[in-house]
């Protein structure tokens, strides 16, 4: 009885299908729905990249003198 009702829509549906235009392509409900889902995941993704990038603490170590006293050497 299942397969019944199945193609039973299907008949009703394909007429539906002959009226939209074939040279008219939209993306429809399901291209939102992903675009949507992409654009939170990129969301997440930022937020979580930031609070990383947050916690790290970075110091520059200091030059030593010899280094420093090589660099305009290597300049001329």
């Amino acid at each position: 009885m299942p397969d019944m009702s199945a193609h039973q829509a299907l008949t009703h549906l394909v007429p539906l299908a002959k009226e939209l235009d074939e040279n008219k392509v939209t993306p429809g409900v399901l291209g939102f729905i992903v675009f949507a889902v992409m654009a939170l995941a990129v969301w997440a993704l930022m937020k979580s990249m930031n609070r990383h990038m947050n916690r790290v603490d970075f110091e520059e170590a200091p030059e030593s003198p010899s280094a420093a006293s090589a660099k305009p050497a290597a300049q001329e």
